[in-house]
């Protein structure tokens, strides 16, 4: 039996069929891929998202750094990540609600390493982020309590 896709058909499917948020953006920082994950995720169509800023899922309060640290990317060819490292930030989804993200990136260099863009997976860890700071803030109390009583 033959395979029925090549290789270029292959990473299209698994792309678009991802249950993680798949996105890229150019050198300015304009979404030029979004998958069916990150529709899902963020709850934009792809036709919505297409050729529009990453502004549309970054908080407003949170832009200045993005936008500094994008930039020094694109122009150094490095991020200051380790490749394959997670990457927490709070999100925006269509509605405007607020969600964490966990996300890798890689730089998208051309022939001549010249950086074109960047892609990030991203996956929503809101719930657990909540938990977490539930358990904070119960730790906190208990060690308050503690130091009351010493």
């Amino acid at each position: 039996m033959s395979w029925p896709y090549s290789e270029a058909e292959l990473c299209t499917l698994v792309i678009r069929e991802a249950a993680h948020a798949i996105i890229v953006a150019d050198r300015e920082g304009v979404i030029r891929l979004w998958n069916r994950g990150a529709e899902e995720l963020f709850a934009y169509s792809a036709e919505e998202a297409l050729g529009q800023s990453l502004n549309l899922i970054i908080p407003e309060r949170h832009r200045q750094a993005h936008w500094e640290g994008y930039y020094r990317a694109m122009a150094k060819g490095q991020t200051k990540y380790a490749r394959g490292q997670l990457l927490s930030v709070p999100a925006l989804r269509r509605d405007g609600s607020r969600i964490s993200v966990e996300f890798t990136v890689a730089l998208l260099k051309d022939v001549n390493g010249e950086v074109q863009g960047i892609a990030a997976v991203m996956a929503d860890v809101t719930e657990r982020w909540q938990r977490e700071k539930a358990l904070r803030e119960q730790l906190a109390q208990l060690e308050r309590r503690l130091g009351e009583t010493m």
